[in-house]
């Protein structure tokens, strides 16, 4: 492992639950970490490139102390968790709770008291690494769900300290919200910072309006007026905060993007361009390759857009020897058991339309359950013809970008279900609901019958948007929401 350190204050901090660095046994056997790949690492790796930074999180390693260690400028602070804090804060609080109810209960969410309490403990823990760390006066980013108390807590400790939340998935309508026995403590902490930003503009709706219901704190869009002595729980029915003793909360959309020019500079390696050619080759030279990728979870519509192909498939409207879906579902929280019922029914799922209408020496489906690398990424976002990507709700979803990216030739056609906030972005896509099968197949045929000159005009569309709002831009207008530029003077 790369030596310990004692971290110095820094002036920029970002708090997730995961450290984005992964161990890996070195040459000499010594255990080394390593940058891993993912959106959020992709997303903040140019914010933090040339300035001294902080990242806090747990190491992915239970029960398993591990001191400040550093790669660069950056110093990373692990968070300990215990198997039990693991399986209760991260796999039951966190996303047998929270992210089922913030995806639209799609699957039924569980409310259980100890994991709530493991989820405070948890989020108190990681607030008091970050408190260690900051300078005076710098700016503390907390991301993402796992977190949502982090904020409040922070602003206790740390009242001199500028503060930031970012949302990376959907927030729930405030009814669904409702269901939240711990409703209020969640917004308590989120009001903590002084901006929370959220990918679409629905979400920070929704969040203002669970704000205005069961709290009841003033506010002009996009600003909540906090009281400093605000605390929990508090009579929803009680008068508006109007006093003069409150703070402003920014609470808006920042569409989160990633970084163009890298994912360009991959794509078009020759070694890239070659395994994309080979690619088509394996899969027998089709006329048409669908392709989808995703993280297995039930969110991500996966069975809905198989479905749609069976369904083209049995009517003749495409032919399996001339039309192939490649999907890939990479492995994801296999210790929750809606995770492992769903592994289950994809396969087969699989199973049964490959049964029926597979060929020898190539399936209908060709269905991965693995990681992949970078590079087998980027040939499959070249070797496809159509990129389906159809969640039943997603924050944003990068993939989408990642495809639009990659193909520099602007050839390719994206369908995009319009629940995603990619989506408010990327309207050149064809898009679709994926809760409406019949209009699924007719986007999915519509795609792999447009003309080169059609698709040509839409990807350079869905391009030129992606390269004006790219990551810089994101955590740019972020990071000026929560330090606003000072006046000039007068003269």
């Amino acid at each position: 492992m790369a030596g310990s350190t004692r971290t110095p204050p820094v002036d920029f901090v970002v708090v997730s639950n995961r450290l984005p660095v992964d161990a890996k046994p070195g040459a000499d056997g010594e255990q080394q970490w390593v940058t891993s790949p993912g959106g959020l690492v992709a997303a903040l790796q140019p914010v933090m490139a040339g300035r001294e930074a902080a990242w806090v999180g747990w190491p992915g390693l239970a029960d398993t102390p591990l001191e400040t260690f550093s790669l660069d400028r950056t110093h990373y602070v692990p968070v300990s968790m215990s198997e039990r804090e693991v399986a209760e804060h991260y796999e039951g609080m966190s996303n047998a709770t929270i992210w089922p109810l913030y995806h639209d209960v799609i699957v039924a969410p569980q409310f259980h008291r100890d994991w709530w309490e493991t989820y405070r403990v948890v989020n108190q823990r990681f607030a008091d690494a970050a408190a260690a760390v900051a300078s005076e006066g710098g700016f503390v980013w907390v991301q993402d769900y796992q977190l949502q108390l982090v904020p409040q807590m922070l602003r206790v400790l740390r009242p001199d300290l500028r503060i930031g939340y970012f949302h990376h998935i959907p927030f729930p309508s405030s009814e669904l919200f409702g269901q939240l026995p711990w409703r209020q403590e969640i917004l308590h902490g989120l009001l903590g910072a002084d901006v929370v930003g959220f990918q679409r503009a629905v979400d920070a709706s929704n969040m203002r309006q669970a704000v205005r219901r069961n709290v009841g704190y003033s506010m002009k869009k996009p600003i909540v007026r906090v009281p400093l002595d605000a605390r929990v729980p508090r009579d929803p029915d009680s008068p508006p905060v109007t006093a003069s003793k409150t703070r402003e909360v920014r609470v808006d959309v920042f569409p989160i993007s990633l970084d163009q020019a890298a994912i360009v500079e991959l794509a078009t390696t020759d070694s890239v361009r070659a395994r994309a050619t080979e690619i088509r080759e394996e899969l027998g030279q089709p006329g048409t390759v669908f392709l989808g990728v995703d993280r297995l979870d039930y969110t991500k519509g996966i069975s809905h857009r198989l479905k749609a192909f069976g369904e083209l498939l049995a009517e003749g409207t495409l032919e399996a020897s001339d039309a192939v879906f490649v999907q890939l579902a990479s492995p994801s929280r296999e210790r929750v058991e809606s995770y492992r019922q769903l592994r289950d029914d994809i396969e087969l799922q699989v199973g049964r339309i490959n049964g029926e209408f597979g060929h020898l020496g190539r399936p209908a489906i060709v269905y991965l359950h693995q990681n992949i690398s970078r590079d087998e990424m980027m040939a499959l976002y070249l070797a496809c013809d159509v990129m389906v990507v159809t969640p039943l709700r997603d924050g944003m979803n990068l993939v989408a970008k990642e495809f639009v990216s990659a193909r520099t030739d602007n050839k390719g056609v994206l369908v995009l279900s319009e629940f995603t906030g990619a989506a408010d972005e990327l309207d050149q896509a064809l898009m679709v609901n994926p809760h409406d099968i019949d209009g699924m197949k007719e986007a999915f045929v519509q795609a792999a019958n447009m003309s080169p000159d059609e698709a040509s005009t839409r990807m350079a569309a869905l391009r030129a948007t992606v390269e004006e709002h790219d990551v810089r831009r994101w955590a740019t207008s972020f990071l000026d929401a929560v330090t606003p530029p000072r006046p000039k003077p007068r003269r």
